[in-house]
């Protein structure tokens, strides 16, 4: 193309801007760490603090919730005040909220903080995310930068287990949240120096009924589509995605009429921009829903502890980290969309050796399989999340930022969901439940694998390893399942990222609106 041969030569970055990557890192790699280090620590806080059933469900979402609802606002806020400045602001209260979390007294108490501590986090993804774009300016070395912040997001969900494993070991259940105080301390210190200031000076003032409407919208979709995973079909947890999708059609129509809308619509102009963000919506579709039939796999089938999981699930994330590392180089020499395709190709060729695995010798089979979709899975994370901030203009940077985490978390909530229940009817379908179990051993047999290990210490050894035996079976058979739907959506993926991200090459800054 004529225009961009005229171009001038985008800015190299220097060491300070590799510099500061690595300090953009250290929030990124905290928030994917505190999202599944907590599952370590339910025993010791049920010990300890002797929550009520429905107290501990909401120690485990509340972060989620809040991190999800304030994404949007904290993308535009850190648009208008300064992503440098809210990134700061957010570093403090993580770590301030992060104390009180750790020294929580009460059910109550830490319910309280982690959702203090939730919307402290919403600030750092796209501020982080943002900031990369404000400091690199060359479209190949800045789809370096954001493969590595992709990478350490990976890198975290998978070391949470063992990271934790290993605190808890020596040390109480409030230890696994002292792992982001000296974090931000370090960031608070290096900010100032390494990181750039960026702020639209035009913004106007942030719109505080967009901010509620965004809110009405995003956390009961997210809560209904939990609640859904959770116990199946419920009334009210459908009335609550209902409820979210109204609010999402009244937050739409007052963007439209706002001189300086909370969220900029004119960003979905770009067929490049919409198209990345389908792609990284359904790839976490997939990926979010089967994540959890992998970890309820390793420790309820093959009986391993968490942090014995999450040992074996350092291996698919070191092949994620290098793929996402490989996609920026290999889309110098084919469009965006053949490498991102590819990748998720051969992530379907992974879920489909998941479909093979038996409830008995299955491990080394299962870890395979999950490399290799993990190992897809990198050049869509990395190169969409690129194309979607290189798409927007960079006082909607920030904006930009946050609409790529939010198609991840409802992504992975709606997979946890879709694939939960698929899973969960197929496990019904298939159980045969042993003759001569008592009636309440018999129905938690017949409802699920969880169900089953709690109730087998009332049994005899024989009974015991009877129903066990027939829970994992149907479980596997559940898992098995899953894994082909999720193959097959990972192909149809391919295909849609290969079609309508064709004409995109390695200039994805220069050619996203084209």
């Amino acid at each position: 193309m004529s225009s961009k041969a005229a171009a001038p030569s985008a800015p190299k970055a220097s060491s300070r801007e590799w510099t500061g990557l690595a300090v953009l890192a250290l929030p990124t790699l905290l928030i994917s760490l505190d999202q599944s280090v907590l599952f370590l620590a339910l025993p010791h806080l049920a010990e300890a603090l002797k929550p009520t059933g429905t107290q501990t469900l909401w120690m485990m979402d509340i972060y989620g919730f809040m991190i999800a609802g304030f994404l949007i606002t904290m993308g535009t806020l850190g648009d208008r005040v300064g992503r440098r400045k809210l990134l700061m602001i957010g570093a403090a209260c993580v770590g301030l909220t992060s104390l009180l979390a750790a020294y929580s007294t009460s059910a109550e108490t830490l319910i309280a903080t982690r959702a203090l501590l939730g919307i402290s986090a919403a600030t750092l993804m796209p501020s982080t995310l943002a900031l990369i774009s404000n400091m690199f300016h060359d479209p190949q070395e800045r789809g370096r930068a954001i493969a590595v912040w992709a990478s350490c997001f990976m890198a975290g969900t998978a070391l949470g287990p063992v990271v934790g494993g290993v605190l808890l070991e020596y040390f109480w259940w409030g230890s696994v949240f002292l792992l982001g105080v000296p974090i931000m301390v370090i960031l608070l210190v290096l900010a100032p120096i390494l990181l750039p200031e960026y702020r639209d000076a035009g913004a106007g003032k942030v719109d505080l009924l967009s901010v509620a409407l965004s809110l009405g919208a995003i956390l009961p979709v997210i809560y209904g589509l939990k609640e859904l995973a959770k116990y199946g079909w419920d009334p009210l947890a459908a009335g609550a995605i209902l409820a979210g999708l109204v609010v999402g059609a009244l937050f739409v129509s007052r963007q439209r009429k706002l001189e300086s809308p909370l969220l900029d619509l004119r960003l979905f102009s770009s067929a490049s921009f919409s198209f990345a963000l389908v792609v990284l919506l359904v790839s976490m579709v997939a990926m979010g829903g089967f994540y959890l039939f992998v970890t309820g796999y390793f420790q309820m089938v093959e009986g391993l502890s968490p942090m014995e999981a999450g040992l074996w699930m350092v291996p698919s994330a070191l092949a994620s980290i290098v793929s996402a590392q490989l996609a920026p180089t290999l889309v110098k020499r084919l469009p965006l969309g053949i490498v991102i395709g590819m990748g998720l190709g051969i992530g379907a060729v992974g879920y489909v050796l998941i479909a093979f695995v038996g409830p008995a010798g299955g491990l080394p089979l299962l870890v395979a399989g999950f490399v290799v979709v993990f190992f897809g899975s990198g050049p869509a994370g990395a190169l969409g999340t690129h194309l979607v901030v290189s798409s927007a203009p960079p006082e909607r940077g920030g904006s930009a930022a946050a609409l790529s985490s939010i198609s991840g978390d409802l992504g992975v909530a709606l997979g946890i969901a879709v694939l939960g229940s698929i899973g969960s009817a197929v496990y019904r379908g298939q159980v045969q439940v042993p003759e001569g179990l008592p009636e309440g051993a018999a129905r938690a047999t017949g409802d699920s694998l969880e169900s089953t290990l709690a109730t087998v210490g009332r049994l005899s050894p024989e009974l015991g390893d009877q129903a066990l035996a027939a829970a994992r079976d149907a479980y596997t058979s559940g898992l098995n399942t899953v894994a082909v739907v999720c193959a097959l959506v990972a192909a149809t993926t391919a295909v849609i990222a290969m079609t309508a991200l064709r004409g995109v090459g390695s200039g994805v800054a220069d050619q996203a609106d084209r």
